[in-house]
């Protein structure tokens, strides 16, 4: 503890007070009473974070054994361990409460676990161990695991612990959530299980500290005298039981120092509350708010694109990003016609950047769902560019790409024993290994394909009565996707698939943000089928996709979602898809309205400060969505952001500017999400026409044949000078044919370039 003062002259300036600002330096200073410092982005948090530690320890305001510091990940916790530890040198060893809540919770429990039932040397189950416990009570509870799924209950008994609810805190309503009213029993019967193994799970060590910090006054007591300090990052990430058990903690000495960014609260759906940040000042009266504002990392065109969208959100602490950086580049704007053309654009500008001497390692496209990925890999795959993909895998090594590409494959090669293999039990059919193994001990004496094997077992009693039926059923199938496969294309032969399997089933019962992103997920595999000529051709595709490995070490560009990029930051950043039902996210406005609309305005805010030089946001007129193709606007963002700051550029024949004319118009464009319908502009009319036109990306309502394109084959029922009308652009005259594209002469919007699948023949 003595090393800096031994080193420092007796008034010298602290070294880890040199270099901060006015307000870090506050921050740091100010130790007693409770302190909100609301850091935004790229102002300097961690080095405030890591001066405040170091300055209660060279002042000896506490030993570092009376410091609770509290992290989100563990990577946080080492670096500021290892921050600290240049500062005050060896003292740091001594701080065994830095970490993150789950760690520092279980080294509590571990102390304390007899008062809820446990011993000291409990178990932790992994989320593998937890989903087998589960199953096993839904069985005895001769529930249906297929229309209740484990993962659904287990989903929500993390959602119950995350607010600090126990089994007695369920009431009807919560439990109605899983197999008709039958998940708080089940909650109970787990609970009482874990505790008969010896063991919790990670929601387990928070709440059970919670009841032993709220029931036993004395362990209560102990912390709160222990902890002379308390600091927390990333406030506005806690959940409930986070909040609870750091307000028990500090409510007596109340030296709790909280960092954190309203506008970067973005993981309510893992249960963050961003209220917990919005109500310090109520929790703790007398705090001294300190606002962090020079911000470090990017130019002041980024910061103010970031901040004229996000002061659009209500009910914020407020703050106004500045820095002294030179201004640089706007940032740029670009609305293209569709997906790939898209992908290409970005592709072309990556190349501008490669060009003028700048790394592939700082770039970075951002995108709002996973599955948004698979244009820029297939697109970047055809161009050398080196890519990688970071806080998941590469689109066609997703599971659940995998285990579609496995049934696709079986249909076109009957003798690939691998994804026989893997589709064999997936969905679950009954089939164990020793059903399995049958059927391997079979193909090799016989010296015939695993599917083979599969078809001929079904003839003996090799196999019990349960399991013969599911081979005979998933053989059947497989014999039948085979003939459908002859006349069925092959982007709708692998939807029927998929659907009779009872492969897409098993998601949509999970009814989970992770099941939701597979779905997504299997509808742009599909989508990415129509542009091959055969099953053939695109499994032909992947192989060499899958082969396409480039050197680790090499400079690579890097795609990833606007969430997994939080707290990252690269010179240029390419911000795709910022459309209406894209981004802001349609099922996010259905499910939250306002409150889900809010937190995706945020997430643009955390999407546009990751840059440092330059911004690059793209919109498409057209995407296709889960096998469709849909008339897209711009996200209303782009409508938010301040003129100012925004270079705007558009390959769309003016289109650009009838879509901002939409937005502009509208008086109050967010009116319908403030009466609860979440679906922000409503109905929208169409500039210079009598038209309307939904401002979500609208379902085109026609025949199946019309309303899906299969490539770029174009209708036949189509020719020029033809009189059509289209929804947005009224009526017209075809000009030119090219493809699945049409050049129409409208009457009263001139001359426009559409999809031959939106008109409609003399209505």
């Amino acid at each position: 503890m003595n090393q800096i003062a031994q080193t420092s002259a007796p008034h010298a300036e602290p070294p880890y007070l040199r270099g901060l600002n006015p307000p870090q330096r506050e921050a740091v200073l100010t130790t007693d009473g409770p302190v909100l410092i609301i850091a935004g982005a790229g102002t300097g948090k961690t080095a405030a974070l890591t001066a405040r530690l170091a300055h209660l320890i060279f002042t000896r305001k506490a030993w570092p054994s009376e410091i609770l510091s509290v992290t989100f990940t563990n990577k946080a916790a080492r670096e500021m361990r290892e921050r600290v530890g240049r500062l005050v040198g060896d003292a740091v060893e001594g701080m065994p409460w830095l970490g993150t809540f789950h760690a520092i919770a279980a080294k509590m429990l571990r102390r304390h676990a007899e008062l809820v039932g446990l011993q000291s040397n409990f178990t932790i189950l992994d989320t593998d161990d937890q989903l087998r416990l589960l199953k096993q009570l839904i069985l005895a509870a001769d529930i249906d695991e297929k229309r209740f799924p484990t993962r659904s209950l287990a989903g929500l008994i993390d959602q119950w612990k995350n607010k600090g609810l126990v089994p007695a805190d369920i009431d009807a309503g919560e439990s109605e959530r899983y197999a008709n009213g039958r998940g708080g029993e089940l909650y109970q019967q787990y609970q009482t299980r874990l505790i008969a193994l010896n063991a919790c799970d990670f929601g387990d060590l928070l709440l059970h500290m919670l009841v032993i910090l709220k029931t036993h006054r004395d362990v209560l007591s102990l912390y709160q005298q222990r902890f002379k300090y308390i600091m927390v990052d990333e406030y506005q990430d806690t959940n409930s039981s986070q909040y609870l058990w750091l307000r028990l903690l500090a409510q007596e000495r109340k030296n709790i120092a909280c960092v954190g960014d309203d506008d970067q609260s973005i993981y309510s759906w893992r249960g963050a509350q961003v209220e917990n940040i919005l109500k310090f000042e109520r929790d703790f009266p007398g705090a001294k708010v300190i606002r962090l504002e020079q911000n470090y990392r990017s130019t002041p065109h980024i910061l103010g694109a970031a901040s004229g969208v996000i002061a659009n959100n209500g009910g914020r602490l407020g703050k106004q990003l500045w820095t002294e950086r030179d201004v640089g580049e706007k940032v740029k704007v670009i609305g293209v016609w569709d997906g790939p053309e898209e992908a290409r654009r970005v592709g072309e500008e990556i190349d501008i950047v490669r060009r003028s001497g700048k790394s592939l390692d700082e770039v970075a496209i951002l995108v709002r769902a996973q599955h948004q990925t698979r244009e820029f890999e297939d697109r970047f795959i055809a161009i050398g560019m080196p890519y990688k993909i970071v806080g998941g895998f590469r689109f066609y090594e997703r599971a659940e790409i995998r285990d579609a590409l496995a049934y696709l494959r079986v249909v076109n090669q009957p003798a690939d024993d691998l994804a026989f293999e893997r589709i064999v039990n997936v969905p679950k059919r009954g089939l164990g290994d020793k059903a399995v193994a049958r059927i391997h001990q079979l193909a090799r004496a016989t010296g015939t394909p695993l599917t083979t094997a599969a078809a001929r077992i079904l003839d003996t009693d090799e196999l019990t009565g349960a399991a013969k039926k599911s081979l005979g059923r998933l053989v059947g199938d497989i014999a039948r996707w085979r003939d459908m496969a002859t006349s069925l294309p092959h982007a709708e032969l692998a939807r029927q698939l998929l659907d009779e399997s009872g492969y897409t089933a098993m998601y949509q019962a999970e009814k989970s943000v992770e099941a939701t992103g597979r779905l997504e997920n299997l509808s742009e595999l599909v989508r990415a089928m129509e542009e091959y000529d055969s099953l053939g051709a695109f499994l032909e595709h992947v192989s060499l996709v899958m082969d396409n490995e480039g050197g680790a070490q090499d400079p690579q560009v890097t795609i990833m979602t606007i969430h997994a990029a939080k707290g990252l930051e690269y010179d240029t950043v390419f911000l795709v898809g910022w459309e209406e039902g894209l981004f802001p996210s349609q099922r996010s406005l259905d499910e939250g309205g306002v409150k889900s609309l809010e937190e995706e305005r945020r997430l643009a805010y955390v999407a546009i400060t990751r840059a440092r030089r330059l911004a690059v946001i793209l919109h498409a007129a057209n995407r296709r969505i889960y096998g469709q193709w849909n008339s897209s606007i711009p996200s209303r963002f782009v409508a938010e952001l301040p003129a100012e700051h925004i270079d705007t550029e558009t390959t769309m024949s003016g289109g650009a500017s009838l879509w901002q004319a939409n937005w502009s118009d509208r008086a109050d464009p967010f009116a319908d999400v403030a009466r609860g319908t979440g679906r922000g502009p409503g109905w929208q009319r169409a500039a210079g026409t009598g038209s309307t036109f939904n401002a979500k990306p609208a379902r085109v309502v026609e025949s199946r044949s019309s309303a899906i394109s299969l490539g770029n084959k174009g209708r036949d029922d189509l020719s020029l000078g033809m009189r059509v009308f289209h929804q947005k652009f009224g009526y017209g005259a075809i000009a030119e044919i090219e493809g699945n594209k049409l050049e129409i002469d409208f009457e009263t919007s001139g001359r426009k370039r559409v999809m031959d699948s939106f008109v409609t023949i003399n209505p």
